[in-house]
């Protein structure tokens, strides 16, 4: 049995965010990334980007900056990355291929890889003819490689430049454990591990030999990861050993998965589609296709929101607190708190943590999302008072879901009612009602001091002498301010749509109810 001990904590906390450029920021990415950084800066550390474009035919143009908006976004920016270099560069794997081929070609000169000339055809036969092939010890005499042909042909092979792969030979009958801090000790027969390829053709090295390569270069301490990256363990801890860097190998931490709403599953892209919410941190367009992919920022998630709820996917302080803000998430963030198993992706949780974000949030923060939102409604932010906007935060904040919603809950200030909402009022209505809303504006055309604390009083003292009910003449009020029977404290609303406004809405809506 291979047993392998992480290398002592004593070393500074280097930690890194390896995300591929081939699309859209996946929650479960952004989590990662998020768990990285709160141990780094736990144990002031350094928190690093680095971009794993090793696969070109993946690769897709803008994808590097979008990760790196969406981290900018998130508050998790890097200590390290391609924009903001460290001395452990460059931080692009593409820019790094000279030195992977150097250290395949020693492991094949330890006998612990080997060359591979099998065509991609080749293969794709193999794989006809047996539907569960993989290439491995079972098979690999078998096939063309430096194992199976002589030291003459594989020479001759590598002379005339023959495209090549280089694999790991992987032991045959052994077990790989090693203490992962989320899942204690994990163990792997490596006769179950096919042979992985290290090198491609091109000359690019496949994820497994660059993340050791790159991980070590970089003095990577510690490494947190998806559970979907478990099976590939084993090729990469005895990599450390086979490339003589056992003794410097990082601990491991192997995140639970994000799973589908019903816990059937990881969650995907579909899944989101198929439900209606989205699971990318922002939008995302495909470049080559122009399909949009809605993210969390343009549906109206705050950024401490959306990292509030990435947080406690997975994980949690053991007390009942479920609002945290960054830095009580790295005061409180503990490995051993992370839990084993998958944790459900609830949508209505994600909107009620926004909700709650959204109400602590100071209204001064909120301001320019606000004024975004008016100018999509085409109204000029410059035309009204960040006073004015602020007065009607303090009164619909509760109400939003999303900043977004702003409009719904607020246009009613902004713009005058195109329509009102009168079915249920009109069939009761009679000139009396209409005389008494007549006398109300004549008594507020008077009134000099324009705040609730007066108006209220005066309304209803009004109501009480005409002998009408408080209910006939209070929901016609509301609906003729806002069209509907909707919003804040009415009386509110008149305080901040001021003297000339309400008096010009309240001749307006009349003939809508008396026609």
């Amino acid at each position: 049995m291979l047993n392998f001990v992480p290398m002592s904590s004593q070393k500074q906390v280097r930690v890194r965010f390896a995300p591929s450029p081939t699309g859209g920021l996946h929650l479960g990415g952004v989590r990662t990334a998020l768990f990285n950084y709160l141990f780094a800066k736990q144990h002031q550390g350094k928190f690093i980007l680095r971009v794993e474009d090793t696969d070109q035919t993946r690769f897709v143009p803008g994808a590097e900056e979008y990760i790196q908006e969406c981290l900018a976004w998130c508050g998790l920016i890097p200590d390290e990355s391609p924009s903001n270099e460290g001395k452990f560069g460059p931080y692009r794997q593409s820019e790094r291929k000279p030195s992977y081929r150097k250290f395949a070609e020693d492991l094949v000169a330890k006998g612990i890889a080997y060359y591979a000339f099998d065509t991609a055809e080749e293969l794709d036969q193999q794989r006809q003819l047996h539907p569960n092939f993989r290439y491995s010890h079972e098979n690999r005499l078998d096939l063309r490689n430096s194992l199976s042909l002589s030291e003459e042909e594989t020479a001759k092979l590598l002379a005339e430049g023959t495209p090549h792969t280089i694999r790991i030979k992987m032991p045959e009958n052994e077990v790989v454990s090693f203490e992962d801090m989320i899942r204690g000790r994990v163990s792997f027969e490596t006769k179950l591990v096919d042979d992985k390829v290290l090198l491609k053709a091109d000359g690019m090295p496949t994820y497994h030999l660059a993340v050791v390569v790159d991980d070590h270069a970089m003095e990577i301490s510690h490494i947190f990861r998806g559970e979907e990256w478990l099976p590939s363990a084993p090729v990469h801890i005895l990599l450390w050993e086979y490339l003589g860097w056992k003794d410097e190998m990082p601990e491991w931490a192997h995140l639970p998965l994000i799973l589908k709403p019903d816990g059937n599953g990881k969650l995907s892209k579909r899944d989101g589609d198929r439900l209606g919410f989205p699971v990318y941190a922002m939008n995302w367009q495909d470049p080559k296709t122009g399909d949009l992919t809605k993210g969390f920022r343009e549906l109206g998630f705050l950024p401490d929101a959306f990292v509030n709820m990435l947080a406690l996917l997975g994980w949690n302080d053991g007390t009942d607190q479920e609002i945290f803000t960054m830095d009580e998430l790295i005061a409180k963030f503990s490995v051993d708190r992370i839990s084993k198993s998958g944790a459900k992706f609830d949508f209505e949780k994600a909107k009620w943590y926004n909700q709650e974000w959204i109400k602590h949030t100071p209204n001064n923060e909120l301001l320019p999302q606000v004024n975004a939102v008016l100018e999509e409604h085409h109204l000029a932010s410059d035309k009204f008072d960040d006073n004015f906007t602020n007065s009607i935060l303090d009164l619909v904040k509760e109400r939003l879901i999303y900043v977004e919603d702003y409009w719904e809950q607020a246009s009613f200030f902004y713009v005058k009612p195109e329509k009102y909402d009168v079915d249920a009022v009109k069939p009761k209505w009679n000139a009396d009602k209409t005389a008494f809303f007549q006398s109300i504006a004549q008594l507020f055309q008077k009134q000099e001091n324009w705040t609730a604390e007066v108006l209220e009083p005066l309304f209803k003292e009004q109501i009480a002498a005409s002998g009408m009910k408080m209910g006939e003449l209070m929901m016609p009020y509301r609906i003729m301010l806002v069209g509907g029977k909707f919003g804040p404290d009415v009386f509110k609303i008149t305080e901040l749509l001021g003297k000339e406004e309400v008096l010009e809405r309240i001749q307006l809506a009349l003939p809508a109810f008396e026609g």
